[in-house]
């Protein structure tokens, strides 16, 4: 306790100290031995004489050195050999001199590899480490975490005995040292740390960055901790949102940039943080760079997490440096809105148009960014023969060379917007392709082998001048289903309405298995009195095991019903995907009336009835439009 008091006793005639500007250095030393003598003698304690040593051994305070000379010629060096002279030029070193030479050297080799090999073996320079290594404890807290960066950069030794000593040295001072130090250190370290093999350093780090998250009181701090350490600790990560949260209206465009990237980089897609930024994206006019466009368009397509207002104004703040934009820069921002299924026309026409000006420059990757993006969007540009004839000018002689699962990826987007070619076809079909695809457990695999299937349904119903080859029809049957996921709010509300509609299970089936790749969510046969018929007396040659040897009779219709829930459509859209536009064309091609139920009209039925009726009615229509065909 008396300790303590001393202590506290002399903070505070530091600080007075501090207002008395006339008193110079030495005077301050001299009045701190004179406070000392006199507190000491205070103390009526039968420790005291114990206390008196205990502060003869501690000083009090350090004053900071006046800057000397050796202090002007470490700044100004600019060579290693101006630095090494120092030691033996007969200058008075204080204890922190030796480290901040060490400093300087590493920022003068930074970029030199070869003269820090040189300099690691220089008797002078291992001198100045040992030097280092035996007044380490009194270098000033600053000094010493740019002693610790220093020195890995000069790529010590692993086992170094000096490189361990300042390790120790700053896992002793963690609890004393500035939060700002300990950024400083996660900023500059910690790639070298995990290097170095220092993972307890590294632990201990961590551990007081989190236990002191409280401290951070500026966005610049909170930006640093989320980019360099978030993704080495799982509960820091979460301490850094929350102060996120705290201080995100203190960021300016490039601080939420940098947040956006890193969150879509460890794929933490933290809804609350996510919101408040939009919040302040649209609120706050601030301008953004094209390099911050195209990192926030990245970062929300790779989180999906879709906000209209933010995809308006990335499309709109975008659209004018579209003509300044490099062929990349172009595939990867149609990629990022493709993720977030949002399709702005304009943007997309000016994307398009940007291509074809520079076709020479254009690169196979590129067109496939591009062209996968439109797929997904169902996007047809208004230039369509142009840019679809470069397509297949890129594809006619590198097609077969691509990595099999690109080739049905580019073959299959052709499929979706109706432009694939014969010899396209025939290259994913071809024998050699889809068995290494057949049987595979790997989903990637196995939602290549689906696109194959599609890809052979549009040969079959969509291309009747096609030849072969064809995928065996003991290959489609094995296709996976989609029929074992979990049921949606929607479908099963659907199926629960088309049970009471039939009334018999032999009127209808549910979850058709078709040999085209697609499931049906239900079929039903209606005669030329729109009566149901028994499914099972048919043919039924769509399934994926075709059933049944009476052929239909005349006038008859088959009906599927399709559910196109939320997340068919673009957004804020209700035109469907191109996965979905080609899963009904596909139907339509094998001789189905299509019943189309998207969400948005299903959410406005309330009762069983109404939803009974609903489907009626829409049977009716599918029927009537045929007729009037």
């Amino acid at each position: 306790m008396a300790v303590r008091l001393m202590k506290r006793c002399t903070c505070l005639l530091r600080d007075t100290t501090r207002l008395v500007p006339t008193i110079t250095p030495v005077g301050r030393v001299r009045l701190a031995g004179v406070a000392c003598k006199t507190l000491t003698s205070s103390v009526s304690s039968p420790s005291s004489g114990s206390l008196t040593e205990l502060l003869g051994k501690e000083q009090v305070f350090t004053p900071y050195p006046e800057h000397q000379e050796v202090d002007h010629l470490i700044e100004k060096a600019t060579r290693p050999e101006e630095l090494l002279e120092l030691l033996g030029g007969g200058y008075s070193l204080h204890r922190n001199h030796p480290a901040l030479i060490l400093i300087r050297l590493s920022y003068l080799l930074s970029e030199k590899p070869k003269e820090k090999a040189l300099l690691v073996e220089d008797a002078r320079f291992l001198q100045l480490v040992s030097r280092i290594d035996s007044q380490v404890s009194s270098i000033w807290h600053g000094t010493l975490v740019k002693l610790l960066r220093s020195m890995y950069t000069l790529v010590l030794p692993q086992m170094s005995k000096e490189l361990r000593s300042v390790e120790q040295e700053v896992r002793w001072r963690l609890r004393r040292l500035k939060y700002k130090h300990l950024v400083f250190l996660v900023e500059s370290c910690t790639s070298y740390m995990q290097e170095q093999h220092s993972q307890e350093l590294l632990a201990e780090l961590l551990m007081h960055l989190e236990r002191r998250w409280t401290e951070i009181n500026d966005s610049r701090t909170v930006v640093t901790m989320m980019m360099k350490a978030g993704h080495l600790s799982e509960s820091l990560m979460n301490r850094l949102e929350d102060k996120c949260l705290e201080l995100v209206e203190q960021f300016g465009p490039d601080e939420l940039r940098k947040v956006l990237v890193t969150l879509a980089a460890q794929s933490r897609r933290s809804v609350p943080l996510l919101r408040a930024i939009s919040y302040h994206l649209v609120q706050k006019p601030f301008p953004l760079t094209k390099g911050v466009l195209l990192d926030l368009a990245y970062a929300y397509g790779k989180l999906n997490f879709h906000q209209t207002q933010v995809s308006q104004r990335l499309a709109a703040d975008l659209l004018p440096f579209v003509p300044s934009m490099t062929l990349g820069e172009v595939a990867r921002c149609t990629k990022s809105f493709a993720f977030l299924k949002w399709l702005n026309l304009s943007l997309f026409e000016a994307f398009t148009q940007h291509l074809l000006s520079r076709v020479q420059d254009v690169s196979l990757t590129h067109l496939c960014s591009i062209l996968l993006a439109f797929a997904r969007l169902n996007f047809h540009p208004e230039q369509e023969d142009e840019f679809f004839k470069l397509v297949h000018e890129k594809l006619d002689s590198m097609l077969g060379s691509l990595e099999p699962t690109l080739q049905v990826d580019l073959v299959w987007a052709l499929c979706v917007l109706q432009q694939v070619r014969e010899a396209e076809l025939q290259t994913v079909l071809h024998p050699g392709l889809h068995t290494q695809f057949l049987g595979s457990k790997s989903p990637k695999d196995q939602s290549t082998f689906q696109k194959l299937v599609h890809i052979n349904t549009t040969a079959l119903l969509e291309h009747p001048e096609y030849k072969g080859p064809f995928l065996p029809a003991s290959a489609v049957a094995l296709c996976p289903s989609s029929s074992s996921k979990q049921m949606t709010p929607l479908q099963k509300e659907l199926q629960e309405t088309l049970k009471e509609l039939l009334g018999s299970t032999d009127q209808g089936r549910l979850d058709v298995v078709t040999q085209y790749g697609w499931v049906l969510d239900a079929e039903v046969l209606l005669d030329t009195d729109g009566h149901f018929l028994p499914l099972r007396d048919f043919v039924a040659p769509h399934l994926a095991q075709p059933v049944g040897n009476r052929p239909l009779p005349p006038g008859a219709k088959r009906i599927a019903f399709l559910r196109w829930e939320f997340p068919n459509f673009n957004s804020r859209s209700k035109d469907l995907l191109g996965r979905f536009v080609l899963a009904r064309r596909h139907v339509l091609a094998a001789g189905f009336l299509v019943v189309d139920v998207p969400y948005y009209e299903w959410l406005d039925l309330k009762s069983g009835w109404q939803k009974g009726a609903y489907l009626k009615d829409k049977m009716r229509k599918a029927v009537a439009e045929e007729l009037a065909k």
